[in-house]
């Protein structure tokens, strides 16, 4: 029998999921000084259009080896046009020019604030019920934005309009998580994926080719390992991991990842790309987690209500 852990909810969690999240969790945080790294010789939209292409080729590939039925038919199309526009050609059209204009670990506090962006949206208008714990999170995720405004509003070099870019990212990314919510999905989820990939990239190649200059094509050696990892890592294992524990993993522990992605984004960043976070940084960081875990975490049962 493989080894187990108890969550918080009583559901047992094997270890073998919790080592994939681990690294799934660095997976996506080292993503982000990656990024900036290849967007040093390579602009936004190209970088994300080659990107996600391969990426899209090489998870199609993958899973057509695993006998995952990838052709939609009929209406699932629909699915694929409706979902990939917030999920998949907004958010990372839109999180990539804030990446450019941000330092990343500062693009990755931001943009992980999506999970309070998706529940607001729900209380303002899908009848969700306001409670004490959202409203603590909407103070929480306005403080972490404050401090990091007032670091690119002060600097010399600031750059205030990365950060309207990764929120409008998290926004449209919270959009598409509430749609894949409430989306009666008859397409596998990896075929669902990998089509969204493949129509946000198409998007993406003509709208690179009209707004940026074509590519010289002639990169560093570290140029082509950060487009390597972008293809093989993160549109590649990182997404063949999420897929599985996502049916696994109880919110709970998927809300632990998601907070620790931006820390590992922080420290990864002084390695990869010499980005030294500033204390506003971490104080952000910290505001976000508790935001996070004030939507996400389940509440404590009280006892004698178990």
């Amino acid at each position: 029998m493989p080894p187990t852990h108890q969550s918080a909810g009583g559901r047992v969690i094997r270890r073998r999921d919790l080592l994939a999240l681990a690294a799934l969790t660095l997976m996506w945080g080292v993503n982000w000084p990656m990024m900036k790294l290849s967007l040093r010789e390579l602009t936004p939209l190209y970088f994300r259009a080659v990107t996600m292409s391969c990426g899209a080729l090489w998870l199609w590939l993958f899973y057509h080896w695993r006998g995952v039925r990838m052709r939609p038919v009929g209406g699932e199309w629909r699915s694929v046009l409706t979902l990939g526009l917030p999920n998949m050609l907004g958010w990372h059209t839109v999180s990539i020019l804030g990446v450019k204009e941000l330092a990343s670990g500062r693009a990755a506090i931001l943009g992980f604030t999506m999970p309070i962006w998706t529940v607001l949206i729900s209380v303002l208008f899908l009848g969700e019920r306001l409670t004490g714990r959202v409203a603590v999170a909407a103070v929480s995720a306005a403080l972490a934005i404050g401090l990091l405004s007032s670091v690119e509003f002060n600097a010399l070099s600031g750059h205030p309009m990365g950060i309207v870019w990764m929120e409008i990212a998290a926004v449209l990314w919270a959009i598409g998580t509430l749609m894949m919510r409430r989306a009666q999905l008859t397409l596998p989820l990896e075929a669902l994926t990998v089509w969204m990939m493949v129509l946000a990239s198409a998007c993406l190649w003509v709208i690179a080719f009209v707004t940026e200059p074509w590519p010289q094509w002639q990169f560093s050696d570290s140029m082509w390992i950060s487009l390597g990892y972008s293809i093989f890592i993160n549109y590649g294992f990182a997404q063949i991991f999420w897929t599985t524990l996502a049916r696994n993993l109880p919110p709970a522990t998927s809300a632990m990842s998601v907070m620790a992605v931006p820390m590992v984004g922080i420290l990864s960043a002084t390695v990869i790309v010499g980005e030294w976070p500033h204390w506003q940084d971490l104080a952000a960081l910290v505001f976000v987690a508790a935001a996070i875990a004030s939507v996400l975490l389940p509440a404590r049962r009280i006892a004698g209500n178990a």
